[in-house]
């Protein structure tokens, strides 16, 4: 991959994933900025870009807020003159079951995920169209944000809706050469140290013992450098012609996410009542009703 001339805008770029993406970019050729609310740690994230012979600055600031995002933008060009490629990564959590999430909880999620993501690509987009020549959006998702997960009504919902805006902007983009694809990772970092029965797998792999093939292949998850590569390719001129697309990548596994699709359909002269229904579900839609939440191999959940 050669994005030599290409600048890039990481957010939530100072550690984990974030970090990885970054370092990826950069030994690809690209210029980036990385971004984080930890001020160290951002810089320290540049410095050893720069130190390895890549181009960086730092941006400190929350993304959530359309005043970051254009002080994100501003930043890559006043830096290296132009912007290219935007990685929506920045996340938090705020993991509760239902019934003991606070409406701060939830607000919280939804501002740094949904909203970071929204006012970051509409700020890059404004850039692109400037500039002309298109240019990268890739937004990370998740596999919650596709299948649901215990105890993250808040993230679920802004991963799942942030695939939704991938292909409203697909379609709104396309003609602008813009391409927007989402990336759903699985990789050891802090958010997924916490799943039980992952917990012992990272902590192996921090004594730099080797994982698992069940967990590399089945599970798909590996190190945050496993997650990379797919950015890159993305941010590339070999993926111009992908645009509205949702992969999942993580340890030896990559993978493309299928769109929403009708399962079963069936049809009732004159509308369904509620009586029609309860007659016609069992042959007609219960043998098509899907699971929902990840699922992993039955020999290492029950551990």
């Amino acid at each position: 991959m050669d994005l030599s001339g290409k600048v890039a805008i990481v957010t939530g770029s100072g550690r984990g994933l974030g970090l990885a993406y970054a370092e990826e970019l950069a030994r690809n050729g690209a210029a980036v900025v990385i971004n984080d609310v930890d001020e160290a740690a951002a810089h320290a994230a540049a410095a050893g870009i720069v130190a390895a012979g890549g181009r960086a600055t730092a941006v400190v600031a929350p993304v959530g807020t359309a005043e970051t995002a254009r002080k994100l933008v501003a930043g890559a060009v006043e830096a290296f003159g132009r912007l290219d490629v935007l990685v929506t990564n920045a996340g938090i959590l705020r993991d509760k079951v239902l019934w003991k999430m606070t409406d701060e909880d939830f607000d919280a999620v939804i501002d740094v995920h949904l909203r970071g993501t929204f006012t970051c690509v509409r700020e890059a987009v404004l850039r692109f169209r400037e500039q002309g020549g298109g240019g990268r959006i890739i937004c990370i998702g998740s596999p919650a944000g596709q299948r649901g997960n215990f105890g993250q009504t808040n993230y679920s919902a802004a991963k799942a809706a942030i695939v939704g805006m991938v292909r409203t902007w697909a379609l709104e983009l396309q003609r602008a050469g813009i391409t927007v694809n989402a990336v759903c990772p699985v990789a050891a970092t802090a958010m997924t140290e916490t799943i039980p029965f992952l917990a012992p797998h990272i902590e192996s792999m921090k004594r730099g013992e080797p994982l698992p093939a069940v967990i590399r292949r089945e599970v798909g998850m590996g190190t945050p450098e496993d997650a990379a590569g797919i950015v890159s390719f993305l941010a590339s001129e070999a993926a111009a012609g992908i645009t509205g697309q949702a992969l999942s990548v993580g340890g030896d596994r990559l993978a493309l996410w299928s769109h929403p699709q009708l399962t079963a359909t069936a049809f009732h002269d004159g509308g369904w009542s509620a009586d029609d229904i309860a007659g016609s579900w069992g042959e007609a839609f219960a043998g098509s009703v899907e699971s929902v939440g990840e699922e992993f191999p039955a020999e290492l959940v029950a551990k």
